[in-house]
C-alpha cells in the first residue's frame, strides 16, 4: 500500500502539468477500450452478481452492482462527457493588481492524489478515475468486494487509456485486494501521500472513514432525502416528482425516503398518490393522519424518519404548511437532497432559503442529484459538508488553488 502511494505521488506531478489534449485523449481511448472489451466486463459482472446473490444482497444493492450493455455504453459516454469538459487546472478565477504594482492571480491547481473507497457500484471505478484524470490529480480506488471482479475488469480499460496518451500507468490505481487492512493504510494516508479521502458506500463505512482518517474527507453520511408537496401542487406533477424519485432507481442516494404532505392536499389526493406507490410495489409507512386518511398503511415510527432504506419503502407525513416541513426536513434530514412541488412563489423561496441542505430543487425529482444531471460529466460523490465541496463533486471541486504573484522588483518597506 506505501508503494501505492509513492507512485500516486510520482504520477501527481506529471499529472498537474500535462495538457487538457493528453488527457481527453487517455479518457476516450479509456471509453474505446470499455466498449471493446464489454464481453469482458460483462463476464466480470457475472462473477459479482453471483456472489451477490450467494451472500444474500438486497434487491435494491444488486441493481447497484448489476452491468448490462446499456450501462457499460453509459459509462463509455460518462468518460467522453468528462473529456468534453473544460480544463480546470490553471484556469484564472480571480486577478487583480495591487497599488505597489504587484499583479496578483488565484488559479486552480490539482488537489494531487486522492483516494476513494466506495462499495458495490463498479461504475464509480469510472467516474472517479476519470473526474480525477481531468482535473489532473492522482488516485487510488479501493472498490469492495461486491464489485471487485467488475471494477478491475473496468480498471484496466483505464489504463489502457492511459498507456495510449503516455501518462503513468500510476495515475489511476486500484488496490488489488478485499483485505480490510487495506482501508485501514489509506486512512493513516499512505505515508503522506494522500492528499483527499472520498468514501461512497453505506453509512458504517462512511463513519468510520470520517472518524479514522487523518486526511482530510468529503463525505455524506446519510442521503435522507425529502419531497414536499404545498397545498397548490399540480396533482399530476406531484405524482410524477414522487414516483420518480422514490421508484427509478431505490438504492441512489438521491432516492426521495420521506414524503411530507401539506393537509389540503392529502384530504383530496393523498389516497390516489399512495395507491400508485403501492401499485409500483412500494410499502408505506405512516404518520397518524396518513393511517387515518388511508387505509393499510404501516404506522411510521420515529426511526423511519431518520432512515435511508434504500429500497421500495417511503414514510409519509402530513404537514400543516411548508413551515413545518422545512422544520421536519431541518431535524431529521440529512442536508442531501429536498424537493418542493409548488405553484407558490413564498412557500418556494422559503423552502429554497430555509433549509440546510447541499441541494434543493422545485418542482422537479431527487434523482437529478448527481454530477452528470448537473452537466459535470460525472461526479466522484455528494459532498454534504460545507468545507471546500458541497454538493456533486466534479472536477472543479477536486481543484485546490493558488496565488501567483508578479512584480519587478517590489520589496517590502521596513
Amino acid at each position: 500500500m506505501l508503494e501505492i502511494g509513492v507512485a500516486a505521488r510520482a504520477a501527481s506531478r506529471v499529472l498537474s502539468i500535462a495538457s487538457d489534449e493528453t488527457k481527453s485523449t487517455a479518457l476516450t481511448a479509456a471509453a474505446r477500450s470499455l466498449r471493446d472489451n464489454a464481453a469482458e466486463v460483462l463476464f466480470a459482472n457475472t462473477k459479482d452478481m453471483a456472489n451477490g446473490k450467494e451472500a444474500g444482497l438486497s434487491k435494491a444493492m444488486l441493481d447497484r452492482l448489476l452491468l448490462d450493455e446499456n450501462r457499460i455504453e453509459s459509462i463509455a459516454g460518462s468518460l467522453e462527457s468528462i473529456a468534453k469538459l473544460k480544463d480546470p487546472v490553471g484556469e484564472v478565477i480571480a486577478d487583480w493588481d495591487r497599488p505597489n504594482g504587484l499583479n496578483i492571480q488565484r488559479v486552480r491547481t490539482p488537489l494531487g492524489v486522492i483516494g476513494v473507497i466506495y462499495e458495490s457500484r463498479p461504475n464509480v471505478t469510472a467516474d472517479a478515475g476519470a473526474l480525477c484524470l481531468k482535473s489532473g490529480n492522482a488516485v487510488i480506488l479501493r472498490g469492495g468486494s461486491d464489485s471487485f471482479h467488475s471494477s478491475r475488469a473496468i480498471h484496466a480499460c483505464l489504463v489502457e487509456g492511459l498507456k495510449e496518451a503516455g501518462l503513468p500507468e500510476h495515475s489511476i490505481q486500484i488496490v488489488p485486494t478485499v483485505d480490510r487492512a487495506a482501508v485501514g493504510e489509506i486512512l493513516a494516508g499512505l505515508g503522506g501521500n494522500l492528499d483527499v479521502l472520498v468514501p461512497r458506500g453505506g453509512k458504517s463505512l462512511v463513519a468510520r472513514v470520517q472518524s479514522d482518517s487523518r486526511v482530510p474527507v468529503f463525505a455524506h453520511l446519510d442521503g435522507i432525502c425529502h419531497v414536499y408537496i404545498d397545498q397548490n401542487a399540480d396533482v399530476t406533477m406531484a405524482t410524477d416528482v414522487v414516483l420518480n424519485s422514490k421508484l427509478r432507481r431505490t438504492g441512489i442516494c438521491g432516492a426521495v425516503e420521506s414524503l411530507l404532505v401539506n393537509q389540503q392536499w392529502a384530504a383530496e389526493n393523498l389516497g390516489g398518490l399512495i395507491e400508485k406507490l403501492r401499485t409500483e410495489g412500494c410499502e408505506i409507512r405512516g404518520d397518524e393522519g396518513v393511517c387515518e386518511l388511508v387505509t393499510g398503511c404501516k404506522p411510521a415510527t420515529d426511526e423511519d424518519w431518520s432512515t435511508e432504506y434504500l429500497d421500495a419503502i417511503l414514510s409519509v407525513k402530513i404537514v400543516a404548511d411548508v413551515g413545518e416541513a422545512i422544520d421536519h426536513i431541518n431535524h431529521y434530514g440529512s442536508h442531501h437532497t429536498e424537493s418542493i412541488v409548488s405553484s407558490d412563489p413564498h412557500a418556494v423561496e422559503r423552502f429554497l432559503n430555509e433549509i440546510d441542505s447541499a441541494i434543493l430543487l422545485h418542482n422537479a425529482s431527487t434523482q437529478f442529484a448527481d454530477g452528470g444531471e448537473f452537466g459535470m460529466g460525472a461526479e466522484i460523490g455528494i459532498a454534504t459538508g460545507k468545507m471546500h465541496a458541497r454538493g456533486p463533486v466534479g472536477v472543479e471541486q477536486l481543484t485546490s488553488f493558488k496565488y501567483q504573484v508578479r512584480g519587478n522588483g517590489q520589496v517590502r518597506p521596513k
